[in-house]
């Protein structure tokens, strides 16, 4: 494949500009990171004026330091080379109280604090214990509703989308959604078979899976993706790749998903007939897929809807929300994505916000493209959803042209 974009000598590429600082900080993240997520709460739980004897003190920062050494070691072990699912689990659950923790002592050790103070209540030392009992109350009280939000098996959400170009015959055109199923160190085997159940009884006649299947290879995750298998739908069962797929293998989980009767939309396209009126249903590889270097594999959205008639409308899946850019200059219709979780754990939604159009829902995005985007339906890394629950989607697609009764 010729490359005919723009290069420059190589003397000039030695001349490109400095970083900005902003990017150089952003290289040091993730050593800062950690360093925030446990020191915040100590210092607010212990250091704020609380007065705790000394062997409490002691033995709360020996904890906290722990946490801070465990977790990106367990976190390296876990996700690193060694993919060791005890370490991650590890990991992943300090990753997510750590989270949670930081959070609600910023929250409360500024808020509560600034009531507290103006309502009179108590001493100085009164109102530090106050704040430290309600942090770590609000912190344990949400980490067991979010461990719980996470391990159900998830609601389901019903939509109606209206597409103007949808022929009369497709009115009521049932679209289940399922994505982000992140089958890993936790064996969620029987909370597969329980998704799965539950989609079948939705009596779908499409069932999309828009990507991150799973954290590791599909050889090791295999018994937890089978129950996949099972999944039901009267026209067709199609499935593109996430960015996850790409860390573990991607191939081999193409190959899985087309064992077990999915179709994978890899760039390309299936014709979808009812009522003699027909839907271009088109799936494109994730945006990450061209560079991991797998042979093939890259996201091309006019390969996809090669070949198909114009004036038909185009149901896409594209794993990440912030490819609708490209949907919408091609004229689809509706884009189908996962990839945000809707945040996961609360306030990160703000930080998705970033990176992503959207987040959660449906949005329009230019004259004609709708977007509707999963909050996902498993979860990934730590395992707790907070104010983002998991969801099942019921996309219900209607006609301006409703089928007249015979």
């Amino acid at each position: 494949m010729t490359d005919t974009s723009n290069t420059r000598p190589a003397e000039s590429e030695a001349r490109a500009p400095r970083q900005s600082p902003l990017h150089r900080l952003m290289r040091y993240i993730p050593l800062i990171a950690p360093v925030l997520l446990w020191a915040v709460p100590c210092w607010v739980l212990l250091y704020t004026g609380q007065h705790w004897p000394l062997p409490v003190t002691l033995a709360g920062t020996a904890v906290f330091v722990l946490g801070l050494i465990s977790m990106p070691l367990a976190m390296v072990r876990g996700h690193g080379r060694r993919q060791q699912d005890r370490a991650a689990i590890v990991g992943d659950t300090l990753l997510g109280t750590s989270w949670v923790l930081f959070t609600w002592s910023v929250l409360l050790g500024v808020l509560l604090r600034l009531a507290l103070t103006v309502s009179g209540v108590g001493e100085s030392q009164d109102r530090a214990r106050i704040v430290a009992w309600s942090v770590l109350g609000v912190a344990a009280a949400l980490l067991g509703w979010g461990y719980a939000e996470a391990r159900r098996v998830p609601r389901v959400r019903r939509v109606d989308v209206h597409l103007p170009r949808l022929g009369a015959g497709l009115d009521g055109l049932r679209v289940v959604l399922i994505t982000d199923t992140h089958y890993g160190p936790l064996d969620r085997a029987r909370w597969s078979e329980r998704v799965c159940e539950t989609v079948n009884g939705l009596e779908a006649d499409l069932v999309c899976h828009t990507g991150d299947i799973a954290d590791g290879t599909a050889e090791r995750r295999r018994a937890q993706a089978t129950p996949l298998g099972t999944v039901r739908a009267t026209r067709a069962r199609v499935y593109v790749t996430g960015n996850h797929e790409y860390y573990s293998e991607a191939q081999g989980w193409v190959d899985l998903m087309d064992e077990l009767g999915w179709e994978p939309l890899r760039n390309r396209h299936v014709l979808l007939e009812r009522g003699g009126d027909t839907l271009v249903v088109a799936g494109v590889d994730d945006v990450t897929a061209e560079s991991s270097g797998l042979a093939g594999h890259r996201a091309h959205l006019a390969g996809a809807l090669d070949g198909a008639d114009a004036d038909l409308p185009v149901l896409l899946l594209a794993h990440q929300p912030k490819f609708v850019d490209r949907a919408a200059a091609a004229g689809v219709d509706l884009q189908l994505s996962g990839h945000t979780h809707g945040g996961q754990i609360w306030p990160f939604h703000h930080l998705v916000r970033l990176d992503q159009p959207a987040v959660a829902g449906l949005s329009r995005h230019g004259s004609r493209t709708l977007l509707y985007t999963s909050r996902g339906t498993g979860f990934w890394g730590p395992p707790f959803r907070v104010f983002a629950p998991s969801e099942i989607t019921l996309l219900v697609l209607r006609s301006p042209h409703p089928p007249t009764s015979p």
